[in-house]
């Protein structure tokens, strides 16, 4: 036998470290449990029975990450709201069609696990994973030496949701004359992070304090709204046609992932107005307006579409449930079979 015995702590992974996580994590998810969940934490496989009261359910499963958005976490040493951004990303997702989130996993990836770090980070998950309604059901803490530089991490995340058969949103009603109803964002959420640290690069030395009232980095990295419960609300009241979920391809991009071919959805961005944060952006990029649209959500940060004689009604409700929703376009037409399925009246 070898005299330099190896362990592996020594290749640079630490069992210890991965069960004091565990253990940190396990009081975290216990706040999201809901009903459907069998078992916590720490089992191969993380069971859950689809809530009796569905009839006829039909799985909605999204799945995504945080981007380039994690690299100024790392920079401003910030790991307390990027785990809310990564259910956000996929519970929004979901919602698109109607349905509930009924769990959700994630996956953090890193060189050398850093606890406290970690715990952060899976806090934000447990944080996001209340907003949605979703139980934090499983996940994957992976120790890989030499894969990422230190103090740097990936994260992805799952979400299964379910709907009624028959309630499954997909947009094939929409018509000309039905009105678009715009729920506002937060910020940037988590798309064109790449384009803004760039800006920041460009910027350094003269970058504002504060933006929209936050203090420069809160107003930066403020993590992705979640709309489930709100709009959940809504859906159980009201015939909403169609809905998006503005990310990366921002509103120019999304929006027509719902449409029928024979429309087209005309905005009026004069109805929402422009952040001080997404001014700043365009001002110090010197972006143009088309770039702008389908790069960032432009304060825009989920889409509604419903008939003209239930928008009011439904902006009413929304607001109640403390969303700032109004109406910021409507249906028409399509002008042509190639034109673009987004215009804008200015």
């Amino acid at each position: 036998m070898h005299n330099d015995s190896l362990t592996y702590r020594d290749a640079g992974v630490d069992i210890d470290a991965g069960d004091a996580l565990v253990d940190a994590i396990k009081p975290l998810a216990r706040r999201t449990l809901r009903d459907g969940v069998l078992a916590g934490i720490g089992g191969f496989g993380a069971l859950f029975e689809v809530p009796r009261r569905y009839k006829e359910p039909v799985l909605v499963s999204g799945t995504d990450g945080v981007g380039t958005k994690l690299k100024l976490a790392f920079a401003w040493n910030r790991h307390d709201t990027v785990g809310i951004d990564l259910v956000a990303m996929s519970v929004n997702d979901v919602l698109v069609q109607g349905a509930e989130p009924l769990f959700f996993l994630d996956y953090f990836a890193c060189g050398k696990l850093a606890v406290g770090t970690a715990a952060q980070v899976i806090g934000g998950v447990a944080a996001g994973c209340e907003q949605a309604g979703c139980a934090l059901i499983g996940g994957e803490t992976a120790e890989m030496p030499g894969m990422y530089p230190e103090g740097e991490y990936d994260l992805a995340g799952f979400a299964v949701g379910a709907v009624e058969k028959a309630a499954i949103v997909d947009g094939r009603g929409i018509a000309a004359g039905d009105v678009v109803i715009g729920l506002a964002s937060s910020g940037a959420h988590s798309n064109g992070y790449s384009l803004i640290r760039k800006i920041i690069e460009r910027e350094a030395g003269r970058l504002p304090a504060t933006l929209d009232g936050k203090p420069f980095r809160d107003a930066v990295l403020a993590p992705t709204r979640i709309y489930c419960k709100p709009v959940l609300s809504a859906l159980a009241q009201f015939a909403i046609k169609g809905m998006a979920h503005i990310t990366g391809g921002g509103l120019s991009e999304n929006i027509p992932r719902v449409l029928p071919e024979a429309v087209q959805c005309v905005l009026d961005p004069a109805t929402w107005g422009q952040s001080e944060l997404f001014a700043w952006l365009q001002r110090a990029g010197g972006i143009e307006d088309a770039e702008m649209r389908r790069t960032f959500n432009c304060g825009i940060g989920f889409v509604l579409i419903v008939a003209e004689a239930q928008a009011d009604a439904v902006i009413a409700h929304l607001r109640a449930q403390g969303e700032d929703a109004r109406r910021i376009g409507h249906i028409a037409p399509r002008p042509a079979p190639d034109a673009h399925q987004v215009a804008y009246t200015a």
